[in-house]
């Protein structure tokens, strides 16, 4: 059962807890994509996807999107279970925050462009800010990555060592397996982008399905996953 670690009975401040910001971060994560769809469409009627995560910054749904991805990072900055996790989440967190002070270029070609009306917002077409905010995004999900498929399944062996009591080796074993599944499905979503930014045969069938908005909702559905499980509100170590 999905549980929040929230006690009444506790004087104490809730987003202390390790679990407890796991389950923020993996919670926010998860919904990002979602509510940035919902959103545009309930403001503009506007059913279809964008070509990605990123373009929403310049729609209705650029609250959402500054809000949620400033949490992610906020959260990540202050998440201290390990040292290693610290490390990654820290460069995960800066990477966050570049992607939002670089964004990618707009849809709209000017301001009168009303081929893409969802858009609210126009900036001029900078090839190098472009290039950084996908660096920088390739950061953040790729630390992410990093931490799912290693802190987090060494944290785990060092629960087994040092703390036997809190935890069932069987349900350590399948929270390992669910770590590296998402860890892979990231770097997988991740190569996928990679190779559409390419010219190749395939771009034509990338770029008409926006698959660059598909693979970075699978990346950022199986970051939030890990994280939920890393706060043990699904898969329990016990």
């Amino acid at each position: 059962m999905f549980d929040i670690d929230f006690d009444v009975t506790k004087d104490d401040i809730w987003l202390q807890s390790a679990k407890t910001l796991s389950r923020i971060i993996g919670v926010l994560g998860m919904l990002l994509p979602i509510l940035l769809w919902l959103f545009l469409w309930i403001v503009n009627g506007y059913t279809k996807v964008l070509p990605s995560i990123s373009h929403y910054y310049f729609t209705r749904s650029n609250v959402i999107f500054i809000i949620v991805v400033s949490l992610i990072a906020i959260f990540l900055l202050v998440y201290k279970k390990s040292k290693g996790g610290f490390l990654l989440s820290t460069l995960a967190a800066i990477g966050a925050i570049l992607l939002l002070l670089f964004p990618t270029n707009a849809l709209i070609k000017d301001c009168c462009d009303i081929c893409n009306s969802v858009s609210i917002a126009f900036i001029e077409n900078n090839c190098f800010r472009n290039t950084f905010h996908y660096i920088s995004a390739a950061v953040f999900l790729g630390s992410l990555a990093l931490m799912s498929l290693f802190v987090f399944t060494n944290d785990n062996k060092e629960k087994l060592i040092h703390e036997p009591q809190s935890c069932t080796p069987s349900k350590v074993k399948q929270q390992n397996i669910v770590y590296r599944i998402c860890g892979i499905i990231m770097i997988l979503a991740l190569l996928i982008i990679v190779i559409g930014s390419f010219n190749t045969p395939f771009k034509p069938i990338y770029n008409a399905n926006n698959l660059t908005f598909w693979m970075e909702t699978i990346a950022v559905e199986a970051f939030g996953f890990s994280w939920l499980v890393k706060g043990e509100a699904v898969f329990k170590s016990k």
